[in-house]
C-alpha cells in the first residue's frame, strides 16, 4: 500500500478534531503544532477540549501516537493516545521560546528574503517541516509583499529571530502550496550535488 504525501500549513491543523478509530469519538481538537527546529520534525500537538466548555488541555498528543492526519481530522487509535507526556510538554515549552512565526528569512549571503507567516508540513510516514510560507521581501521581486513558499534543506539553523537558508533557495521559491513538494525535492537535490 502506498503512502500519499499531503502538504499542509501548520495553521490549517489548528482546530482540527482529534478522533478515535476504535469508537469514532471526538476527544479533542488541535491547539498548536509542536515541532523540533533542529531536525524539522513534528513532535506532536497541544490540545483544546471540544465543545462549549472548550479550553486548553494539560494532555498532549505525541506524533508517535497519531494513526493518521487527513484534511479533516487527526486520527488516533484510542482515547488513551492523549496523555500527559512529560517529554513532549518540555518540548512545547521550549518551542514557545523559539517560535519561527514572524522571524526573518535570511540567506547565508546576508540577504533578507521576507518574514515567516506559516510552517509547511509534509505528512507521510513521518511528518516533516519542508518549507515556510513567507511574505516576500524586496529581493523576491516581482513577489515582494506577496505570500510565497520557500523550501528548506534537510537541516536548518533556526533562532527566535531568524531562519537561515542557503542563497540558492531563491531559485526554488514557488507561489503555490501544491508546487512546494516538487520545489523541495529539486532544492534538496541541488544542495546534494553542489556540496
Amino acid at each position: 500500500m502506498s503512502t500519499r504525501r499531503l502538504l499542509l500549513r501548520a495553521s490549517d491543523l489548528i482546530g482540527r478534531p482529534v478522533v478515535t478509530i476504535d469508537e469514532g469519538e471526538d476527544v479533542a481538537e488541535v491547539k498548536d503544532v509542536v515541532y523540533g527546529t533542529a531536525d524539522a520534525a513534528v513532535l506532536g500537538f497541544t490540545l483544546n477540549r471540544r465543545g462549549f466548555l472548550g479550553g486548553p488541555m494539560r494532555q498532549v498528543l505525541a506524533w508517535a501516537d497519531v494513526a493518521a492526519v487527513g484534511r479533516h481530522a487527526v486520527m488516533i487509535a484510542t482515547a488513551g493516545a492523549v496523555t500527559e507526556n512529560d517529554d513532549l510538554l518540555h518540548d512545547v515549552r521550549a518551542s514557545r521560546r523559539r517560535n519561527v512565526l514572524g522571524s526573518d528569512v535570511i540567506s547565508d549571503a546576508g540577504q533578507r528574503l521576507g518574514k515567516v507567516t506559516d510552517v509547511v508540513v509534509m505528512v507521510e510516514k513521518r511528518p516533516e517541516v519542508v518549507g515556510y510560507e513567507i511574505t516576500g521581501g524586496d529581493l523576491l521581486t516581482p513577489r515582494a509583499g506577496t505570500r510565497v513558499f520557500v523550501p528548506v534543506p534537510d537541516t536548518l539553523a533556526v533562532s527566535g529571530e531568524a531562519l537561515m537558508v542557503p542563497a540558492a533557495v531563491g531559485d526554488f521559491v514557488t507561489d503555490d502550496l501544491d508546487g512546494l513538494g516538487a520545489a523541495v525535492q529539486r532544492f534538496r537535490q541541488h544542495l546534494r550535488t553542489t556540496s
